[in-house]
């Protein structure tokens, strides 16, 4: 029987529910689930099962990180062009661009990672998944089928992603979320973002170089608050630059729509909107084709059966995430795993899939009696933002850097600064940063913004999972003339006793 057999069972009346058993079973097929499954069986003959209600691969092949990148990389590539001489300024097609969008996500059809699924001996069964008790788990089908009873012998994993947060004031308005934008078919002429994180910020990218007139309402005084305060700088001249209207310091009070309705994936959601804002000048309102919620994302925890375990999903240290109903911080019980945006850590892909492939280990390992790989002490999270210019950092801001007591100092050069960032485009902007522990003399982060900053941060990843002292850092010598040059100029300008052997 293959995986897509076993994914809608046949019942009858007198055995309504059909039953599977496995080693592993996690509930969500995006990457982190896909990762944490195969990492847990391969080279064993383990079994894993992979519960997915929607399309298998997740948010991140077909809702975020994929169509996001698959929209903005030729922008990228346009603003170099339109900034270096002998090259003819280069026009965006917004059908082409669509285009290239519904290749990256396999025109959302997921049929290519069921092939994978079962090349890597992953059993996936399609419906939502609950726990119901200690290692079982009910599939409600999504096709209408009867439900699937699966039982594990090993562990149950949650990985359900996150879900969009959409404030009150604009809930009966039904927003786009993240998803809508990414999956933009009708481009609205006018557009508000709520928001001023690495959704909002992006999506204006994308929404203005398609056509629409960009407004952006955020709360706060910067955007990317949680980076250092000059990448927030950088990435709202990017935006002017490019026609978004940014507003700071702004709170949306109430909105109202004409004729909203729910009209599916990328496709405006009614009549005109007009929002009641406030900001340091009184109130006034925005009136626009479509607003954007890019309010933040929460674990997807609804409806997983934590309670059936005794478990609720509790908002400790800022983010929901499976622990103990009297919010102790107990750990799970031993069979159950929460990895990914689920388990309230950094909801980035790329971290959750290193989450999972440790994990994973482990519970191979806790199978098979084989070695454990050990876990360095400091694993930092990179994060790369995909505006103009790039943000990327990894590690810890200086203000955060310092409040956690380290006593540091800090190298700060301008992009441009060397010759090989110099010569990426005619009007490179941006800066570089390093945060240097002064007692180890060790990397403790790391930020860069301008052109194709994403390319130089794992340097820096390595650097402080590493912990090599910048004085060693100084003997790695970056090739002329490219962009890592900035790594010299950046410890060129550290006291001389850090950098001294």
């Amino acid at each position: 029987m293959t995986a897509d057999d076993q994914s809608t069972p046949a019942s009858s009346p007198a055995d309504p529910t059909a039953e599977l058993t496995a080693d592993v079973v996690v509930i969500g097929g995006g990457p982190v689930g896909e990762n944490i499954a195969q990492y847990a069986i391969e080279g064993t003959d383990l079994t894993a099962i992979l519960v997915e209600g929607e399309l298998l691969g997740g948010e991140c092949s077909y809702y975020a990180c994929m169509p996001s990148k698959a929209l903005l990389r030729p922008l990228a590539v346009a603003g170099a062009a339109a900034n270096l001489p002998g090259i003819s300024t280069p026009e965006v097609d917004r059908e082409a661009l669509l285009a290239r969008r519904d290749t990256w996500v396999s025109h959302y059809d997921d049929s290519g990672q069921m092939e994978w699924a079962k090349g890597a001996g992953l059993q996936v069964v399609r419906g939502h998944g609950r726990i119901i008790g200690e290692r079982e788990v009910l599939v409600e089908a999504v096709d209408g089928g009867g439900p699937t009873l699966v039982r594990t012998t090993r562990a149950v994993v949650i990985a359900t992603g996150s879900q969009a947060v959409t404030p009150d004031a604009l809930k009966e308005l039904l927003p786009w979320t993240s998803r809508d934008a990414t999956g933009v078919r009708e481009v609205p002429g006018e557009l508000v973002i709520v928001g001023g994180g690495v959704v909002a910020v992006e999506a204006a990218t994308w929404m203005a170089a398609l056509g629409s007139e960009v407004t952006l309402l955020v709360r706060g005084g910067t955007l990317l608050s949680g980076f250092e305060p000059f990448a927030g700088k950088h990435v709202q001249d990017g935006l002017e630059a490019l026609g978004v209207d940014v507003h700071l310091g702004t709170t949306v009070l109430s909105g109202e729509r004409d004729g909203a309705r729910d009209t599916g994936l990328g496709q405006l959601h009614g009549g005109r909107v007009t929002l009641q804002i406030e900001d340091s000048s009184g109130r006034r309102e925005v009136v626009a084709d479509e607003v954007l919620a890019a309010t933040g994302r929460r674990p997807r925890l609804a409806d997983v059966g934590l309670a059936s375990i005794g478990l609720v999903p509790e908002d400790v240290t800022g983010a929901e995430r499976p622990t103990s109903d009297d919010a102790t911080g107990a750990p799970l019980p031993e069979w159950l795993h929460a990895v990914g945006d689920a388990s309230g850590e950094a909801p980035l892909t790329h971290w959750g899939k290193y989450r999972a492939r440790v994990i994973g280990q482990a519970i191979r390992a806790g199978a098979t009696g084989e070695a454990l790989e050990p876990v360095p002490e400091t694993v930092p999270v990179p994060q790369v933002v995909f505006t103009d210019p790039q943000v990327t950092s990894v590690g810890l801001t200086e203000a955060a850097a310092r409040e956690a007591g380290h006593d540091v100092v800090t190298s700060q050069v301008p992009f441009s600064g060397a010759a090989g960032s110099a010569l990426l485009r005619d009007d490179v902007t941006g800066t570089a940063q390093l945060v240097v522990d002064r007692r180890t003399r060790t990397l403790v982060g790391a930020t860069f913004v301008g052109p194709d900053a994403s390319e130089l941060i794992h340097a820096a990843t390595i650097a402080i999972v590493g912990q090599v002292p910048v004085h060693v850092l100084r003997h790695a010598v970056p090739s002329y003339p490219t962009a890592s040059e900035l790594w010299l100029r950046l410890l060129e300008e550290l006291p001389r006793e850090l950098r001294a052997g």
